[in-house]
């Protein structure tokens, strides 16, 4: 007889389970809050057992009392433009440049091109633990849809390690150039998974959302915007997304970035935003690297973070993300799809120090970005057999530590490894 966990997350309750054959067992791990280690039992690709000392008569791993998850999520990247630095310099280092630089560079942008450089930041993703993405991409005059095509082939050559899902994009406007929102449906049709906007960028912000909005009912998916990304708390665009969200029954199927404005607000403006945040049912993902390098140069002194207080919304209900936005272009001039790296960052700017705090924003990585998402997570019996190996005992310290991520597998099938380091010691 075998001491299983047979419900949905992981506990310290366990039924018995008669089954001794497996495809696969990971042992001495740790899971969740619990500090005992206990075996991972896989059979189909998925989880079919969680216990100690589980007995099987199969190929087995020893997981070196190891943090295991279910692997690091992706909320928010842009893997079209990621590594054009060389193709873009940096003089000013604010938005408004960011957007000149690369709008210029993506009229060049070619399939093969995309494909290959999108392709380096997923493998570099896959080896820091990454196992499911949400990526942005482009869709306009300029680029026409020559870097979704790029996106769908990387979905489909990775989608051994990763599951990647793509968000057609109006970066520079929709009223300005109406083209753009033909395009968007074409990218919808060919295969994108849902469509995004960037208000700020268009001359009519409210017209833009109602754009958006219009293109995500006709199709049926999710919508994710980028939103009030200055340190100019008034003229928020928020309050417009939050009520188109609830006007058209989209509560729980919206996303905003950035809206590092949230960071200049007064409490008590931060707590009505945060409370339609709440009741819109919109989940907010922040971007610490980049939010951190494009703001507040415009203070010659004691420069503000200019990152959104994600700690405060949680409080009031919002689900809220890290991501890590864009690696190695004029937007982020540098990034590693390290998401531990990006968790760090953010509980560091945050003045996070508790143990809770720290498995909280070790959640805003996983947990929390795969329910924004609307994906499954987790170590559970019944679960995909996704699982990441981190060296650290437990989520809190994965954190502070910037833990280097060890191993991985995607439905029960092994798909990386990073030897531990060692010392030769004399």
């Amino acid at each position: 007889m075998i001491a299983v966990q047979a419900k949905r997350c992981f506990d310290s309750s366990a039924h018995w389970f008669p089954a001794l054959s497996f495809d696969f067992v990971l042992s001495n791990v740790r899971i969740g809050h619990e500090s005992a280690v206990v075996d991972i039992a896989i059979s189909d690709g998925r989880i079919a057992a969680i216990g100690p000392s589980l007995p099987h008569d199969g190929p087995c791993e020893d997981g070196q009392g190891l943090f295991a998850f279910g692997g690091f999520v992706e909320s928010h990247i842009h893997l079209d433009k990621a590594m054009i630095l060389d193709r873009c310099p940096i003089c000013e280092g604010t938005l408004g440049e960011a957007i000149a630089l690369t709008a210029r560079a993506k009229a060049g942008f070619t399939e093969d091109d995309v494909h290959a450089r999108a392709s380096q930041v997923v493998e570099k993703a896959i080896l820091n633990g990454t196992t499911r993405m949400r990526s942005f991409v482009e869709v306009d005059p300029r680029a026409g849809l020559r870097s979704l095509d790029a996106l769908l082939r990387v979905a489909r050559d990775y989608a051994w390690a990763i599951d990647i899902e793509l968000c057609a994009f109006a970066q520079e406007g929709i009223t300005n150039e109406p083209e753009t929102a033909l395009m968007l449906a074409r990218a919808l049709e060919k295969g994108a998974n849902l469509v995004g906007g960037c208000p700020y960028t268009d001359p009519d912000p409210a017209a833009h959302v109602d754009a958006i909005f219009e293109l995500a009912r006709r199709f049926d998916v999710d919508v994710d915007f980028h939103a009030d990304f200055d340190l100019d708390p008034e003229n928020s665009i928020l309050p417009k997304i939050c009520a188109e969200t609830i006007r058209h029954g989209y509560q729980g199927r919206v996303s905003v970035g950035h809206v590092t404005k949230l960071a200049a607000m007064t409490p008590e403006a931060l707590r009505t935003a945060a409370g339609r945040l709440a009741e819109a049912g919109i989940a907010v993902t922040i971007l610490p690297a980049t939010d951190l390098f494009l703001t507040g140069r415009g203070h010659p002194r004691l420069a503000p973070r200019g990152v959104a207080p994600g700690s405060v919304l949680a409080e009031h209900g919002v689900l809220v993300s890290l991501a890590s936005n864009n690696i190695l272009n004029p937007f982020t001039p540098f990034g590693d799809c390290s998401l531990a790296r990006i968790a760090n960052l953010y509980a560091n700017i945050a003045h996070l120090a508790r143990d809770v705090d720290m498995e909280q924003v070790f959640s805003m990585v996983t947990a929390n970005a795969a329910l924004q998402l609307r994906a499954p997570h987790g170590v559970c019996v019944g679960a995909s057999a996704d699982i990441v190996l981190i060296d650290a005992p437990s989520a809190s310290d994965a954190v502070r530590s910037i833990a280097p991520v060890v191993s991985g597998w995607k439905r029960g099938r092994k798909t990386f490894t990073r030897p531990r380091a060692e010392l030769y010691r004399p």
